[in-house]
C-alpha cells in the first residue's frame, strides 16, 4: 500500500479585525508537498469546513507553487476538500498541519480535527505542523488524557515573530505561548530562520522557510517508526 499524507488546512479567512484576508499559507502545502510526492506518498487535502479553504501567501516568482497550483489534480482537490469528521485517520500515515493566520482561529476548536490527529499518532503514524498550523496542536489530547505535545520538543512561528509582523494584538492567542502552556518544551532559532525538530513521531516547523524540512522530517520519522527504530 502507497502511504498517504493528509494535509489539514484552515478555512478561516479573516485576519481578524484588520479587513485583511487569509487562509492557508500556499508555500507551506507546496514545498512539504513536493517533497512528499517524490518519497512516494499520495496526497490528500481535508479542511475544516470542507470546500475551497482560501489562500494566502501565493508568491508568483516561486516556482514550486506555481507548478503545485497548476496541477489540474491539485485544483480539483482543493476546490473540494472533505470536512474532517467524513474521514477516518487510520487512512492516513502523516497528517501536516499547514500554517496560515486563519489557522489561529479555526484549528484549536475543531475537535474533529484535533480526533484526526491523535488517530493517525495513536496508530503509529506521524503529525507534522509548521509555522501556524501547530494552533492545532494546542488542544489535541491522546486516550490517556495527556496533550500530545507534553514533553516533547515543538517548534512554532513564535511570539517575537508574531510581534515583527505586528499581529500580536490581532491574533486570538500567541501559540508559542500557547503551546509552552500545555507543556511543550518550545524550540527556536532567531526570527524567520528555517528551523525544525522531530520528536516521538510529532514534526513541527517555525516559519515558512521551515516547511519543506519539516516533511523531510515526516518521512524519515515515519520509516524510522515503521522500521522500529522509533
Amino acid at each position: 500500500m502507497p502511504k498517504k499524507v493528509l494535509f489539514a488546512l484552515t478555512s478561516h479567512g479573516d485576519l481578524g479585525d484588520t479587513g485583511r484576508r487569509t487562509g492557508f499559507y500556499v508555500p507551506e502545502v507546496a514545498h512539504p508537498a513536493d517533497v512528499f510526492r517524490r518519497a512516494g506518498f499520495e496526497i490528500a487535502y481535508v479542511s475544516v469546513s470542507g470546500g475551497a479553504p482560501p489562500q494566502d501567501g501565493i508568491d508568483p516568482e516561486d516556482a514550486v507553487v506555481a507548478e503545485f497550483l497548476a496541477d489540474p489534480g491539485t485544483r480539483r482537490a482543493l476546490a473540494a476538500t472533505p470536512t474532517p469528521a467524513q474521514l477516518d485517520p487510520a487512512d492516513y500515515d502523516v497528517i501536516y498541519f499547514a500554517g496560515g493566520h486563519g489557522t489561529m482561529w479555526d484549528f484549536p476548536e475543531s475537535a474533529e480535527l484535533a480526533g484526526l490527529a491523535a488517530g493517525v499518532y495513536e496508530r503509529g503514524g506521524v503529525v507534522a505542523a509548521v509555522c501556524h498550523g501547530p494552533a492545532a496542536l494546542v488542544n489535541v489530547k491522546l486516550t490517556n488524557g495527556s496533550y500530545l505535545v507534553a514533553g516533547k520538543q515543538v517548534a512554532s512561528f513564535t511570539d517575537d515573530e508574531e510581534e515583527a509582523v505586528g499581529l500580536t494584538s490581532v491574533v486570538p492567542f500567541l501559540l508559542e505561548t500557547a503551546l509552552v502552556e500545555r507543556g511543550a518544551k518550545h524550540t527556536k532559532a532567531p526570527n524567520f530562520a528555517p528551523h525544525a525538530v522531530a520528536d516521538q513521531r510529532l514534526v513541527t516547523g517555525q516559519n515558512p522557510a521551515s516547511a519543506a524540512q519539516v516533511a523531510e522530517l515526516a518521512v524519515a520519522e515515519l520509516a524510522a517508526a515503521r522500521t522500529g527504530a522509533a
